[in-house]
């Protein structure tokens, strides 16, 4: 929960759908989330009582988030100790690794812990949210690997966050994509929830604010494609996405526009919540989080064995020059990039041609992966570089 109140400062801004359009297969995905399951888990979020650090409530949220993600097959899960004055608790990390960029990350966050009530809200509904997320996307292609992380201490002032961000961010000089936040976002019983806060960079350091900018732009366009609410933006504050910030990464995040006056109090329940909303929410966080990993469709054995016979790179291996052939003439361009093994794009154009032939005398004596993207799907070749 934010602890300062949400002032009247927030920009309004008139978005068009340019910057992403309308995906099918996202929207195929998008429209399996349910809000069944968001009813359901916030329910039992909501039976551990407080879940305040120090307290076996906690622990008990805490085992119940690690077990849905074993349920759901996810294995490199890690709980993560740190220790202040309250207790001992722990940050709850699930990595799910990307083909292209394995070694980038797209976080999506929110905290599971709460004070002075059950946080059904507050942040029962970003602690659903995520799992939700997190079981449509399992099966799901993606070019960036994405980590789910639900962190502890956070209304002790950001603690597991800060922790996560010094002690794993910081010395693993870890690449990341974009922060995306979840807080707060199951609006407030008995008013029109039709509207979402997107929250953009707009402090210091300046250097990741344009980034943001974007980001969070694209994020309410992409919010308002795949569910029926209308987006505002504001500001970044008083969550778990600031120690990011704080370290130079961009950052974007969701908070409701109805803020419950009921945060921190035993009346931050269920009943006072709107899940129909929060469905809402879900879903549009859902096709931006596919949009901000690049998912893309598995090939079938078939289409993969007619890609690999359309589509020849050589020679391989190379020294300065390749040549990238098709088996009859392109109707539209393809978008192809060679990926060093380390996760980094060392090139990329778009192939118009038949034949193209491609300079790679720059590129270090290494093994590459060459990807077309072709439509939703990728298309995977490996490259040897002498």
């Amino acid at each position: 929960m934010k602890n300062l109140i949400l002032v009247c400062f927030a920009f309004l801004v008139s978005l068009s759908v340019n910057a992403q359009t309308f995906n099918p297969f996202y929207a195929s995905i998008v429209e399996n989330t349910s809000q069944t399951n968001l009813l359901n888990d916030l329910t039992t979020y909501e039976s551990f009582g407080v879940k305040n650090v120090g307290s076996n409530r906690l622990t008990d949220a805490e085992n119940w988030i690690t077990s849905r993600y074993q349920s759901l097959g996810y294995t490199d899960i890690v709980l993560q100790p740190f220790s202040y004055s309250a207790g001992t608790s722990n940050n709850i990390i699930i990595t799910k690794t990307g083909s292209v960029y394995p070694n980038t990350y797209l976080i999506i966050d929110g905290h599971y812990d709460t004070i002075n009530g059950s946080g059904t809200n507050d942040n029962g509904s970003g602690t659903v949210l995520i799992m939700e997320l997190a079981r449509l996307l399992k099966n799901i292609d993606t070019e960036y690997s994405i980590k789910f992380i639900h962190f502890s201490g956070e209304e002790d002032g950001l603690v597991g966050s800060n922790y996560y961000v010094n002690n794993t961010v910081i010395p693993q000089d870890l690449d990341i994509r974009l922060v995306l936040n979840i807080d707060e976002v199951g609006g407030l019983a008995g008013t029109n929830n039709d509207t979402i806060i997107c929250e953009r960079d707009q402090s210091s350091p300046a250097s990741n604010n344009t980034a943001s900018n974007t980001f969070t732009n694209n994020l309410a366009t992409l919010i308002e494609l795949y569910s029926t609410l209308n987006t505002e933006i504001s500001y970044a504050y008083a969550s778990d996405y600031m120690p990011f910030e704080n370290n130079g990464e961009i950052i974007t995040g969701l908070f409701e526009k109805n803020e419950t006056p009921y945060a921190h109090t035993a009346n931050d329940i269920l009943a006072n919540m709107d899940v129909p909303y929060l469905y809402q929410v879900t879903k549009g966080a859902l096709g931006a989080a596919l949009e901000f990993s690049m998912a893309y469709e598995t090939l079938s054995l078939s289409e993969e064995t007619n890609l690999n016979n359309f589509i020849s790179i050589s020679p391989n291996p190379s020294e300065n020059i390749i040549k990238i052939s098709f088996s009859k003439p392109l109707d539209e361009a393809i978008d192809f990039k060679l990926i060093n093994l380390s996760g980094k794009t060392v090139y990329e154009t778009k192939l118009t041609e038949q034949t193209q032939s491609i300079a790679i005398d720059v590129l270090d004596a290494a093994q590459y992966l060459g990807v077309f993207k072709i439509n939703n799907k990728r298309f995977i070749k490996k490259l040897i570089v002498k």
